[in-house]
């Protein structure tokens, strides 16, 4: 039993014409074909011997396989039943209790695997671009981290992760992967770097798990002030936060205490600025 020539697209269709198997577009499937960034991915992930590893999208296995030549223990959330068949009749034979398949949405089934089995060491997927933002923040917003975490995702996706504040990519989005996570490009890829071809290109990120967290006496709260303030992008924060406080005296009070004008746009504040509004109203409201 070997490994599939995954840089090759002829190779890869007929595995899925002889398992009468056809790319997923709802499940946003593409295959990496290009193995020099598959090793550069696995690379990032700095995997030493029996670390635990999740991974969200396997597919065929193509970095899959990477990781597990690293000799590291592999969790992979796949919700393609055809896939789930392949990897396990192909590919966890190979790599035996090292390799768990997960059947299913990961969105739906990751809160019960973690609570039997803990949080691992690493995670890593080629993610879905229709549902890499939801996936990530899922687990930010239930205070899941992990040491490291590499991911590829749309740039459009990529860019908000690490954008700054003042830029037009700063958004909650941008706010809740930063509050928890050092974030770094790795690479783009082109279209052609995948099988079949997107129509977007992609970027690898690396997150690196900050020290200092949550940062706030109350990260429920923080989570949802951020998305308030954010809500309306052309309105002032003190608009905004009249939102949240449904008091206008109440909302010009916690900005003077915070030192924030009461006309500057919420994207124009950097999270520092923002857990510390969060204590201040948790002070104040409660």
């Amino acid at each position: 039993m070997s490994l599939p020539d995954y840089d090759s697209p002829s190779a890869l269709k007929a595995i899925l014409d002889s398992r009468a198997m056809a790319m997923q577009k709802k499940f946003g499937q593409n295959f990496l074909i290009n193995s020099n960034a598959r090793t550069k991915l696995a690379e990032n992930l700095d995997l030493q011997e029996n670390m635990k590893v999740w991974e969200v999208g396997p597919g065929l296995g193509a970095l899959t396989t990477e990781i597990l030549k690293r000799k590291a223990k592999l969790t992979a959330f796949e919700i393609d039943r055809g896939f789930v068949s392949f990897l396990q009749e192909e590919i966890q034979p190979l790599f035996k209790e090292n390799f768990e398949i997960v059947s299913g949405d990961v969105l739906k089934t990751w809160k019960d695997y973690y609570s039997k089995n803990g949080i691992p060491d690493r995670f890593f997927g080629n993610l879905p671009y229709n549902v890499a933002a939801t996936i990530i923040a899922d687990m930010i917003e239930n205070e899941v981290r992990f040491d490291k975490a590499v991911v590829t995702v749309q740039k459009e996706v990529a860019l908000r992760m690490a954008a700054k504040p003042g830029t037009d990519d700063y958004s909650s989005f941008s706010v809740l992967c930063q509050w928890a996570y050092d974030v770094f490009p790795i690479m783009d890829l082109a279209g052609g770097c995948f099988w079949p071809r997107p129509n977007v290109d992609s970027r690898a990120v690396k997150f690196v798990k900050k020290e200092i967290f949550p940062g706030c006496k109350n990260p429920k709260l923080f989570l949802k002030l951020v998305r308030t303030l954010f809500s309306c992008r052309r309105k002032t924060i003190k608009n905004n936060l009249n939102i949240y406080t449904q008091n206008a005296d109440l909302s010009e009070k916690i900005l003077n205490t915070a030192n924030i004008e009461t006309n500057v746009r919420v994207e124009k504040l950097d999270i520092q600025t923002l857990l510390n509004l969060s204590d201040i109203v948790s002070d104040i409201m409660g």
